[in-house]
C-alpha cells in the first residue's frame, strides 16, 4: 500500500464478530501512534485508487501497541463493507493524526457519567483501560465513573460488557449498567430494562448530578444524545458539562 506522509499502514491483526453486522477490529500500525483516550481515527481502504475514509473512535488504550475499534456494517456505506470484506494481514489506511475532543474532563471533575448506544461505548474503553492503568501506577487522582451502555439486545453489547464487569474489580469506584431495550428478543436477560435515555432517568436521583464536580459523556445514536441532554438540562446539569460525540445523523 502506497500512502503519503498523512498516512500510516495498519495490518488487520484480528478481527472478532459480534454479530453478522458487528466487529471489533483490532489494527497493527506500522508506526507508533498517538493519541489521548476518547479521541478518533481515520480509517481507509484504497479503491479505485482512491482512499475511502471514516472516523472511528478508538477503543484502546493509548498504552496498547494495537489500535482497537468497535464497528457496525452498513451494508450500503462506502466504507464498512470493505472493511467487513479485510482478512486477518490485510493493510488499510491510518491517518496519522488522531482527533477529537471527547475526552476525560479531568478540570476539577472527580464524577464522570458516560451513557452510550452499542458501538458507542468504544471511547469510553479507552478512557477506562487507560484510567485503570494509571490508577494502578498511582498516576491519577481516584475519580468514580457510572457508565450506562445500551443496546437492542444483549448480545450487541459486543465483548464490552465482559470487559467493563472485570473492569469493576480495577477500578471500585465504577459502576457499569447495562440495559436492552427489546426484551422479548431476549428473554434470558435479567439486567435493565429500556433505552438508556430511560435508564437515566431512573437513576438520575442517586447521581450527583447538580453538583460541579460532575461531568457527563454521551456517545452513539443521535436520538439518545438528544434524549439524555434533555434528561440532564431537566436534573440541572449545566450545558457546559455535558459533552457529546454523535456517530451520525438522522
Amino acid at each position: 500500500m502506497n500512502l503519503d506522509s498523512k498516512f500510516i499502514v495498519g495490518r488487520l491483526a484480528e478481527r472478532i464478530d459480534v454479530t453478522d453486522d458487528l466487529a471489533v477490529f483490532r489494527i497493527k500500525p506500522e508506526e507508533a501512534c498517538h493519541f489521548i483516550a476518547g479521541q478518533y481515527a481515520t480509517l481507509g481502504v484504497v479503491r479505485d485508487g482512491k482512499v475511502i475514509e471514516r472516523a472511528y473512535s478508538v477503543a484502546s488504550s493509548p498504552y496498547e501497541p494495537l489500535l482497537e475499534f468497535f464497528i457496525e456494517l452498513v451494508p450500503d456505506g462506502r466504507l464498512t463493507p470493505s472493511l467487513f470484506d479485510l482478512r486477518a494481514g490485510d493493510t488499510l489506511s491510518v491517518r496519522r493524526r488522531f482527533s477529537g475532543r471527547f475526552v476525560l474532563d479531568t478540570t476539577s471533575k472527580t464524577h464522570h457519567l458516560m451513557a452510550a448506544t452499542v458501538t458507542g461505548i468504544a471511547p469510553f474503553t479507552s478512557i477506562l483501560r487507560t484510567y485503570a492503568v494509571d490508577a494502578e501506577a498511582g498516576r491519577t487522582a481516584p475519580m468514580t465513573f457510572t457508565v450506562l451502555h445500551g443496546a437492542s439486545r444483549s448480545w450487541e453489547l459486543g465483548t464490552y460488557r465482559m470487559e467493563m464487569e472485570e473492569l469493576q474489580k480495577r477500578v471500585p469506584n465504577l459502576t457499569y449498567v447495562p440495559t436492552i431495550s427489546r426484551c422479548m428478543e431476549d428473554s434470558e436477560w435479567r439486567g435493565e430494562l429500556g433505552r438508556v435515555e430511560d435508564v437515566l432517568r431512573k437513576h438520575a436521583d442517586a447521581l450527583p448530578l447538580e453538583e460541579s464536580h460532575l461531568s457527563a459523556y454521551l456517545c452513539g445514536h443521535p436520538q439518545m444524545i438528544e434524549n439524555a441532554r434533555g434528561v440532564l438540562l431537566r436534573s440541572r446539569v449545566a450545558p457546559e458539562r455535558i459533552h457529546s460525540e454523535k456517530y451520525f445523523t438522522l
